[in-house]
């Protein structure tokens, strides 16, 4: 292997969050045409946000497709998406090239899959009304339904990444976790104002909200993290205890890589393909629904057990 084929493949690597955390479909496929995009715009001076914003339009144009009764719309939608969720995959990793993370970034990148699948959701629900008996009787049922689907959704993302990042804390340290508390973003959001930094304010209240929902479904890990930061004040924690966290923690990412985007557009793509739309948000109610309890069950279990084993001084 030439040294530019060596020196390549290890800046591929290195545009990746972890193999902890990377998911198979990712790394066979969305991986390597990210990391294509990412380095033309590094190239081209691009910004991972400019990808982020296109992909929002690459995905909504998706969702439009799927509101045709039409599986030749509905395939052009299915590549559509697809191309979006490739800017998805190449805005991180053109971030973690260049080093051009922010949190204006993260939240981005979060908020684009909220615009998809709420363009997803209304083009099932109108399609659903327009072809189907019993939503054509009751047009109000197949809304409802989208809504209660599209919470839990949010509930389902919102935890994956927030076990992800926890997982990422104790393998690459601060540096390489996304990982945030909410007394740290409420101190940073007072220091704001509605005058003089609207948008600033604004996005970092919402990111705020978003992280007290996440530490509200995951109380015995705010125990497990605050016991941390009493036995260690200076930040510093002992290897035996981050190699025993991922050990314990590294079965549960497989979980919140299905709760990601892949398994999610295998079955809408299903769905579509079987002209049953409203397939998709059953798989969500209840498969999803019932891996996300289980995770957070799991994960709690996780966290007790080491909090215990810190007030016993095993560590």
């Amino acid at each position: 292997m030439s040294t530019e084929q060596t020196q390549q493949k290890s800046s591929y690597r290195d545009s990746l969050k972890s193999m902890d955390t990377e998911e198979h479909i990712d790394l066979a496929f969305y991986r390597p045409i990210g990391y294509a995009w990412a380095c033309l715009a590094a190239k081209l001076g691009i910004t991972p946000n400019a990808i982020t914003i296109a992909s929002i339009f690459l995905g909504v144009g998706a969702g439009v497709c799927f509101g045709y009764n039409s599986l030749l719309i509905n395939i052009v939608g299915m590549l559509l998406l697809i191309w979006a969720n490739s800017f998805d995959s190449a805005d991180g990793q053109l971030a973690r090239m260049t080093k051009q993370y922010s949190r204006i970034g993260r939240i981005l990148d979060g908020v684009s899959g909220d615009f998809w699948f709420a363009a997803i959701y209304i083009a099932i629900c109108i399609r659903e009304n327009n072809t189907s008996y019993l939503f054509i009787s009751h047009p109000w049922l197949i809304w409802l339904i989208a809504v209660v689907t599209g919470i839990c959704h949010a509930k389902q993302a919102a935890m994956a990444d927030y076990y992800r990042q926890f997982h990422l804390y104790f393998l690459k340290g601060e540096a390489g976790s996304e990982l945030d508390n909410s007394l740290d973003l409420k101190k940073k959001l007072s220091e704001l104002s509605w005058k003089n930094n609207f948008f600033q304010k604004l996005t970092l209240t919402t990111y705020t909200n978003y992280t007290v929902q996440q530490e509200a479904t995951a109380p015995a890990m705010q125990a497990l993290r605050q016991e941390l930061a009493k036995r260690f004040p200076s930040g510093v924690i002992p290897q035996s205890f981050r190699d025993a966290f991922r050990k314990a923690s590294l079965p549960l990412m497989k979980y919140t890589n299905i709760l990601s985007f892949n398994w999610r557009t295998i079955a809408l793509f299903t769905a579509l393909f079987l002209k049953m739309p409203w397939l998709y948000f059953a798989f969500e109610l209840v498969v999803l629904n019932a891996l996300l309890i289980y995770m957070i069950l799991r994960h709690e279990r996780i966290c007790r057990k080491f909090t215990i084993e810190l007030k016993d001084g095993k560590y």
